[in-house]
């Protein structure tokens, strides 16, 4: 996935919900609402494993459990749990979201203070970047229990969201104080490199694969996470290095397909790029996946294949959108994914108008001030721009992409020298970025 998706999905990974992804359903859920959800059948490889049958089993028991006794709160709690999971496994979040919240607003509805309905809720906000609700529900859980990880986990993920990041750091510390363990060490890694420490990222990003089982879905998330430290340092080798080691892991695990695809790209071999992340695509709803394939085919000199699938992700997420309109259930925030969608297919007033929507949620997260400054750089509105990007760098963030979008806008603003350092920062080894920005930074960096 592109830098810009990573930390949504990571709280989606590590709290079970999500990112920066907004996904079809299947219309007939709505009839659901009265009569109780199931399981979606997955799809291959991950149908034939052991966990599947397994969490079959659970999920059929615990229907069952809830069939004739609908007051079993706890089995509701358990059956929410485990759709949020799927969610995260499937992709199939507006399906997953709107089933999870339906068994815990009903059990919030009898006991309004219950702890485990309360920490999903707000997971399932945060899926959806309901990001302040999600907030105010977990300060909620926090009070009724401060002596668990699991909520403090919350809030880092999001305090860092609504770009609170002295109080992400605080809830952090308190998180791996009480638990030390990959989801707290996880955080810690992203924090980190939020500060700008790629070095400690990715230490603590260790840390959280070896506290993880090999194989298991969190772990080789972790191991992504960890490849993707890699590719923003230039460690290239070593990032697939690790993606290999995730498939070995875990066979045609999406998210380290499309890793290995970042490699190809990197490498120039765009063919064997487009079939890993087809495949990839072809295994988990990530609309991510396809805009990634857009660029591809861009680079590839087919522009109406990039066209058609930006076109059809600007579509599929805006239908998302208006679901959530209709039902509060299932509601996502797309406004940051349908900004750079709007770029793809340059269309700069629709993109503004999104990354606008976005900062006035939340105006002080830095990705969310560089994707607003990104969309008016885009369009030629260089000095409206200044601003944002400064607000983007405010954390002293290394990432690669961000100090290549700074230096180009500082070098259309008039301040060569800034515009220098930071794009010899960037652009400093092999750091892993968009091969288009990559050539364009490349190129304005020669001219000064």
């Amino acid at each position: 996935m592109k830098r810009s998706s990573i930390y949504l999905v990571t709280i989606l990974l590590f709290i079970a919900a999500t990112g920066f992804i907004i996904l079809r359903y299947n219309k007939s859920g709505d009839k659901k609402s009265v009569t109780g959800y199931s399981l979606l059948e997955r799809k291959e490889p991950s149908a034939a494993t052991e966990e599947w049958k397994e969490t079959r089993k659970r999920a059929a028991n615990l229907l069952e459990i809830i069939k004739y006794n609908p007051t079993d709160t706890k089995s509701m709690i358990s059956l929410a749990g485990i759709f949020i999971q799927e969610a995260r496994i499937t992709g199939n979040y507006m399906y997953y979201d709107m089933a999870a919240m339906k068994y815990v607003n009903t059990v919030l509805s009898r006991d309004s203070s219950n702890f485990n309905a309360l920490t999903l809720k707000s997971l399932i906000y945060l899926s959806q970047h309901h990001f302040a609700d999600g907030l105010a529900i977990a300060e909620k859980a926090k009070a009724v229990n401060p002596y668990n990880s699991f909520v403090y986990g919350i809030l880092v993920d999001a305090n860092v969201e609504m770009g609170n990041y002295d109080s992400a750091v605080a809830n952090a510390d308190k998180m791996v104080s009480i638990r030390p363990d990959i989801r707290s060490y996880s955080r810690i890694s992203y924090l980190r490199e939020i500060y700008g420490d790629y070095p400690g990222a990715i230490e603590a990003m260790k840390m959280a694969v070896e506290a993880g089982l090999p194989g298991d879905e969190a772990t080789e998330w972790s191991r992504v996470q960890l490849g993707r430290l890699y590719e923003s340092t230039g460690d290239i080798k070593i990032a697939q290095m690790q993606y290999q080691i995730s498939l070995d892991a875990r066979p045609s695990y999406a998210y380290a397909l499309a890793g290995m695809g970042r490699i190809d790209a990197t490498n120039g071999d765009y063919a064997k790029a487009i079939s890993n992340y087809m495949e990839a695509d072809s295994l988990v709803n990530d609309y991510s996946f396809k805009e990634e394939l857009s660029d591809l085919y861009a680079l590839s000199g087919e522009k109406e294949k990039s066209q058609t699938i930006a076109k059809q992700v600007i579509d599929g997420m805006s239908a998302d959108a208006e679901a959530g309109r209709n039902n509060d259930n299932i509601g996502h925030y797309a406004d940051r994914e349908l900004a750079y969608a709007y770029l793809k297919v340059k269309n700069y007033d629709k993109a503004i108008e999104h990354a606008m929507a976005e900062y006035n949620r939340r105006p002080d997260n830095i990705d969310v001030n560089e994707t607003v400054a990104w969309t008016l750089y885009s369009a030629g509105n260089y000095d409206k721009a200044l601003p944002y990007m400064k607000l983007a760098l405010k954390t002293g963030s290394k990432n690669p992409t961000l100090l290549c979008r700074a230096g180009l806008l500082y070098n259309k603003t008039g301040d060569k020298l800034a515009a220098k350092a930071l794009l010899k920062q960037a652009l400093n080894g092999n750091s892993q970025m968009a091969v288009s920005l990559k050539k364009e930074g490349m190129d304005t960096l020669a001219s000064l």
